[in-house]
């Protein structure tokens, strides 16, 4: 067992954890014709009458990442009474700027179409920024064939980055292949009117900034809009996720404050 575990990737450890029970999980449904335009669908085995599905999208900066890694965030949220859908998406270098958010508005109008209810989305750091354009934008879902307002019922941010220009040289060709770095900014479509959002940081984060979470916030509610930040001191950037694992509950209380605030807000 400790032989297997030193051999392992932290996700695969997290993977190997977690319980295999309390959900139906169905593999690589398709929502556009290429081979990472697939997501995994899980149903709970005592569902939540008339909860949301949550869809969930990873982070690993716009160029790395595998559903298959993610299915200890499913059983977290399954677990709960919700279905939860993890797509996969196109990356870098394959794709660009903004070819991962339609893959995202593709994936959410495929899941909202087989499942006939609303959606609540949530990410993790590049997930994040994925999630919040396609709530802030409202031409991602459009062109989709969603409107956004009425089938995403709320969004929950961990660890995004949504401000974060001037970009570094390795994000400049990933998120701003024709020069306009600020089209992929979440912040910049910032809207009082947006479904409500759940932004949460841990301080210590250095990979994406707390910054990032403070000022969307801001610019959200001062334009009226329903915003919750959640930060945790001397919590990291993986932790904010991780803790979404049974054995790694310990943490930070990321988990335990989504659903409670899903809860508040009856979804």
């Amino acid at each position: 067992m400790f032989s297997f575990l030193a051999a392992c990737s932290p996700l695969q450890i997290v993977d190997h954890l977690t319980p295999k029970t309390g959900y139906e999980r169905v593999q690589g449904i398709p929502y556009a014709e290429g081979p990472r335009q697939t997501y995994d669908l899980y149903e709970p085995s005592a569902p939540r009458r008339d909860a949301p599905a949550i869809v969930y999208f990873y982070g690993g900066g716009w160029k790395s990442g595998d559903k298959d890694k993610y299915r200890f965030v499913a059983q977290s949220l399954t677990k709960a009474g919700y279905t939860v859908a993890i797509p996969d998406y196109r990356l870098y270098p394959q794709v660009t700027f903004p070819d991962f958010v339609q893959d995202g508005a593709a994936a959410v109008a495929a899941v909202a179409a087989r499942l006939d209810r609303p959606i609540v989305l949530m990410g993790h750091s590049a997930g994040a920024h994925i999630a919040m354009m396609l709530t802030l934008d409202p031409r991602w879902l459009s062109a989709a064939g969603l409107d956004v307002d009425s089938t995403v019922k709320a969004t929950v941010g961990l660890s995004g980055p949504y401000d974060f220009l001037p970009l570094s040289d390795d994000l400049q060709p990933i998120l701003a292949p024709q020069g306009d770095p600020e089209a992929s900014q979440p912040i910049t479509y910032a809207r009082g009117d947006a479904p409500p959002l759940l932004l949460l940081h841990g301080t210590a984060d250095t990979t994406v900034l707390p910054k990032n979470t403070k000022n969307l916030a801001a610019a959200i509610a001062g334009l009226g809009g329903d915003v919750t930040v959640k930060t945790y001191p001397k919590v990291g950037h993986a932790p904010m996720i991780g803790a979404f694992a049974p054995a790694l509950d310990f943490l930070a209380p990321s988990r335990a404050d989504v659903l409670a605030w899903l809860r508040d807000r009856g979804l």
